[in-house]
């Protein structure tokens, strides 16, 4: 994986078809801590670096 991949930013559109949940899924995931760490930007947008998602996604796997 190069260093461009890891630090990609992914959209939440992007996280939600990836995992097949809701955007009030996601959302509320991240209001209770429970989702991958993001970025809020100054436009309200949030993007969420692919490096954590994979760690997060890998943390759930343990989990399971």
């Amino acid at each position: 994986m190069s260093a461009r991949t890891v630090d990609e930013k992914m959209t939440v559109q992007e996280v939600i078809t990836d995992l097949k949940v809701a955007p009030s899924t996601f959302y509320r995931w991240r209001q209770l801590g429970k989702a991958p760490r993001s970025i809020k930007l100054p436009n309200g947008d949030v993007r969420i670096r692919r490096s954590e998602y994979e760690r997060w996604l890998a943390e759930r796997e343990d989990a399971a």
